[in-house]
């Protein structure tokens, strides 16, 4: 079998052998529901608990603050449809501010509200080139109606962080009693210290498998005692906040996934910035090659770049079939080649976004790897450019 060099940490990260082995004593035999009474029950509830704590801790929260949800996107379809349905019995109309750039799990479940009521709308914020939100248009956006306001820690296509603090200042001091805040930091979790970046919001989003946990686990983090209706009733789980059984595994896999992250974080950063600035330094030279938000602050782990000329589908292919694991943009469900929200409302062209390319690593990356990939994509590049010059100028 030939060598692999994943690249697309942003996707979905390596699992982790701890994880694996601490979510195998709950997925065989007989596994409690933590709701019952009896000591299988106990047992179960004692390490959703632990779970809870440790989960509490990562994210700089009190235990009683911490839903546990099936992932990323349920968590933030919880933020976004559960303030919103509360704010609606309330006031006459209910306005979701959010970024151009937030990921379709915010976006998706914000245009879902204004489709099925017409007392909601969606009002979109503006970023600049670099696709940090304009604080300026965040202002002329809020209003007396603002039901929340999302706003994503870091961009998972382009990895640029986004003014956290501002956004929160501008959602409190700008509206009567202040807006609610709610922050996507599933982007963030494995490079930022979220005790810091995310204080000042109310509800935060992870997801364990961006960690090296598992798919389908996640939490919704909602401090202050902010008021929001559950999406899915019943039972009484979670405090009334979102019903059914949890997953025993999936929560005992995400905080181990956390404190993994937790622990290596700093040597981490340090590692994977040093590939970062090597891999944006050697695809500068490359024909047609444009690194994207270069001045803007990033997380380590991303380089997005853009290739005049050329297309992400074609990239992609030739890249896999020389091993290397990598992606045009976000990942959806279907795999469609789509073109990116971010990139438009950054102001690049269809033409050069048409060649887009993320290149996501992570706690497992190493520099072997690194040189690897730069030699492959060079190789890759370099291959595409001479098919497309015509015979007779190649021939010169």
């Amino acid at each position: 079998m030939s060598e692999q060099y994943y690249f697309d940490h942003a996707a979905s990260a390596p699992r982790r052998a701890e994880v694996t082995e601490a979510m195998s004593r709950w997925q065989h035999g007989v596994v409690g529901n933590p709701s019952g009474s009896h000591r299988a029950a106990r047992e179960a509830r004692r390490a959703l608990e632990e779970a809870r704590d440790e989960v509490a801790s990562f994210v700089g929260a009190a235990p009683g603050e911490v839903i546990f949800t099936g992932g990323g996107t349920e968590s933030c379809q919880l933020a976004i449809v559960g303030v919103t349905n509360r704010h609606r019995r309330t006031h006459e109309r209910s306005e979701i501010v959010i970024s151009k750039v937030e990921h379709h799990a915010v976006s998706d479940a914000a245009e879902m509200m204004a489709r099925d009521f017409e007392n909601v709308e969606v009002r979109y914020v503006d970023v600049d080139a670099d696709g940090v939100v304009d604080l300026d248009s965040l202002h002329e956006t809020l209003s007396e109606a603002t039901s929340l306001v999302s706003v994503m820690a870091v961009n998972n296509e382009t990895g640029v962080r986004q003014p956290l603090d501002g956004v929160n200042s501008l959602a409190k001091s700008s509206i009567p009693g202040g807006a609610v805040t709610h922050t996507d930091a599933v982007a963030a979790a494995p490079w930022l210290s979220l005790p810091v970046i995310s204080a000042s919001c109310d509800l935060v989003s992870i997801c364990a498998h961006k960690l090296g946990g598992p798919v389908n686990s996640g939490a919704l983090i909602a401090r202050n005692a902010v008021a929001f209706d559950a999406v899915t009733p019943g039972g009484g789980q979670e405090r009334g906040r979102r019903g059914g059984t949890v997953d025993v595994a999936a929560a005992v896999g995400l905080a181990v996934a956390l404190r993994l992250t937790d622990r290596d974080l700093v040597e981490v950063n340090e590692r994977v910035y040093d590939y970062q600035e090597k891999l944006s330094s050697a695809l500068s030279f490359l024909p047609g090659c444009q690194i994207t938000a270069p001045n803007a602050l990033r997380v380590p782990g991303t380089v997005h770049v853009t290739f005049e000329g050329l297309a992400s589908d074609e990239l992609l292919f030739l890249l896999d079939q020389r091993g290397v694991c990598a992606s045009a943009a976000a990942s959806c469900s279907s795999g469609a080649a789509t073109s990116s929200h971010v990139l438009a409302a950054m102001g690049v062209s269809p033409e050069r976004s048409r060649g887009s390319l993320r290149l996501s690593m992570g706690a497992e990356t190493t520099q072997e790897e690194v040189d690897r990939l730069i030699a492959i994509l060079s190789s890759v590049i370099f291959q595409l450019r001479a098919e497309s010059t015509p015979a007779e100028q190649r021939a010169r």
